[in-house]
């Protein structure tokens, strides 16, 4: 045999094997661990990742499927959760504690999804309890398929801002009043990319801050991508002298408007197209500031950042740009709201456009109102409840007690209004019917701005307007262009209506994203059973606990993986066999 197709049949057998046909994957290693970090100037633990605060970016297109190993090095367990990402048929890698066992400290845990039909924008965060108010997120980047075209022109580049109020208390010290019935207070300021402020007033912020300044080129036109990720305080949004073109929100493309400034409620995710139009003689003032807090805490809670032309000749001057006139009024803020719309004409991850689910044509199955007070005392704790039931999270994940059938673990008897009654603490959930459209209506009875998010689903915002919702408020409702989301904020003595179409089967988080009414029970899980496909699996590598902690391995197992594509045993026999042939042959 001659040598050289010896050499070609023994390169054959040590290359790689072709990658197998299908959507690609993207792998990703993270330690959560504490970090070191004083934004306010007060050195304190947050929850960094790979010793990044906040994390690392997942940056991923469409039906891309998602791999991320979590080291958990922090001291008590953790789950992560991503904001927005629907996981369809995957409600067991949902991240919170009603779809999964926590990692135990020194642990490990893969976590294995497919952003299935989703683009935009949203951000992942620890969801164990109120570890976000300690850090631990990150952003989530969903980007169109290159068939799939951007309903605007392509910007020249991408800039995340994580914008959030902060306290000087570490998350354990903020349970523990919790805990002892004391309410939080007013935060200590609000963060930009985990940074403090720019030193703008020097009565107002001491030296040595370090803050986030923005590079940019004059001319060019950036995506910014801003995320509420903090604990319970709603921010108005700004760019000094620059205006924001709303582009899309949590995976949605929005009617293309222009705002001076827009309010970003605790938990939402928004785009904008900012164009770098203005003369660099100066830098210009990135703003976040509270809205709907006492006026005398108002200065205190300003984050600001500096956006730097790469020409700049000064730093930034003059006052900031101005927030809304009143900080109680929440007629802006709710007409604001109002006029974010869904572009219907617009391709999302398919090629069919957004308006062709004619969301206003379906007949609604299901009506649930859901009615917040004010945080009280159940038994002598201090609670938070949704028609007057406190959600506790049982010691066995709901998931798991469905598909192993673990009586007594919940109760499938949540009440679809407002029953007038004594508070309770209780494990009660909605029975939701698959494929039903279901109408919830968030009627909020406390006193502060509370934000909404629906796992695993996009919703309809319908109607948002003040005092108490009846059936006649059905007439004020958007039909045709409400966008579809998954946080969506209510007003005090207000209500806003969503609609959902329940195609994903799996058991929901329905939640309110403010951390401490969320820590307090304000939550309720929503059961979607497809009759014809009831045989729930899990991952190989599922976690136990609760009444089921006797199926548990000493240690979860670690997704093993490689970037290449393994070349398979089979392939490397048969590739020997023909060698040592080839061989024989030859001599």
């Amino acid at each position: 045999m001659p040598p050289l197709l010896l050499l070609l049949l023994l390169a054959a057998t040590l290359a790689p094997a072709p990658a197998r046909a299908g959507d690609p994957y993207a792998y990703y290693d993270w330690e959560v661990s504490y970090v070191s970090a004083q934004p306010l100037g007060v050195k304190q633990k947050v929850i960094g990742i790979n010793g990044q605060f906040p994390g690392p970016p997942l940056n991923v297109t469409t039906n891309w499927n998602v791999v991320v190993n979590v080291r958990n090095a922090l001291d008590e367990p953790l789950l992560l959760t991503w904001n927005g990402v629907q996981q369809r048929k995957t409600a067991w890698q949902d991240g919170v504690l009603g779809t999964n066992c926590a990692i135990p400290a020194g642990w490990n845990w893969t976590y294995t999804f497919q952003v299935k039909d989703q683009v935009g924008s949203f951000f992942y965060f620890p969801s164990t309890p109120l570890h976000r108010a300690a850090g631990g997120y990150g952003a989530i980047t969903i980007n169109n398929r290159d068939v799939i075209p951007i309903p605007f022109g392509f910007p020249d580049g991408d800039i995340t801002l994580f914008i959030g109020d902060w306290y000087n208390r570490g998350h354990k010290e903020l349970r523990r009043a919790l805990d002892g019935g004391t309410l939080l207070g007013a935060p200590d300021g609000v963060l930009i990319n985990g940074l403090g402020p720019y030193q703008y007033n020097e009565s107002m912020i001491p030296p040595g801050i370090v803050y986030e300044r923005i590079n940019v080129e004059p001319g060019k036109t950036y995506r910014f991508r801003v995320h509420n990720v903090g604990v319970s305080t709603s921010l108005n949004f700004r760019i000094q002298n620059h205006n924001l073109l709303l582009v899309e929100t949590e995976g949605s493309y929005t009617s293309q408007q222009n705002y001076t400034n827009l309010d970003i409620h605790v938990g939402q995710s928004y785009s904008f197209l900012v164009t770098m139009d203005q003369n660099a003689s100066t830098d210009y003032y990135v703003v976040a500031s509270a809205h709907f807090v006492d006026a005398a805490v108002v200065d205190k809670l300003t984050g600001v950042a500096i956006l730097h032309y790469s020409n700049s000749q000064g730093p930034a001057s003059g006052p900031l740009p101005d927030p809304p006139n009143d900080q109680y009024d929440t007629a802006f803020s709710i007409n604001q709201a109002r006029s974010i719309r869904w572009n219907v004409t617009a391709s999302g991850a398919r090629p069919n456009p957004q308006g062709s689910f004619h969301y206003g044509d379906i007949t609604v199955t299901d009506v649930y109102v859901l009615q917040s007070r004010v945080p009280e005392l159940i038994d002598g704790k201090l609670r938070s409840t949704l028609n007057e039931i406190s959600y506790i999270a049982p010691s066995t994940p709901l998931v798991l007690a469905q598909i192993f059938n673990v009586p007594g673990v919940f109760k499938l008897d949540f009440p679809n209004h407002p029953m007038n009654r004594l508070p309770i603490v209780d494990t009660s959930i909605i029975n939701g019917t698959y494929k039903g459209f279901m109408e919830i209506i968030f009627q909020n009875n406390a006193t502060n701005v509370q934000s909404y998010h629906l796992d695993g689903y996009a919703f309809f915002v319908v109607g948002m307007d003040y005092g108490l919702w009846t059936e006649n408020s059905r007439g004020t409702y958007n039909k045709w262009d409400g966008v579809a989301r998954s946080t969506i904020q209510v007003f005090p003595g207000a209500w806003t209506a969503i609609l959902v179409f329940l195609d994903n089967a799996g058991i929901w988080n329905l939640r309110v994203q403010n951390l401490d009414t969320w820590y307090l029970g304000q939550e309720v899980y929503i059961n979607v059973v497809n009759p014809e496909d009831n045989s729930s699996t899990l991952p190989d590598n599922a976690i136990f606990c609760g009444a089921l902690s006797s199926l548990q391995k000493e240690q979860s197992h670690r997704f093993q993986y490689s970037e290449a594509a393994p070349v398979p045993q089979w392939g490397k026999t048969v590739s020997l066999l023909i060698l040592l042939a080839c061989f024989a042959l030859w001599s």
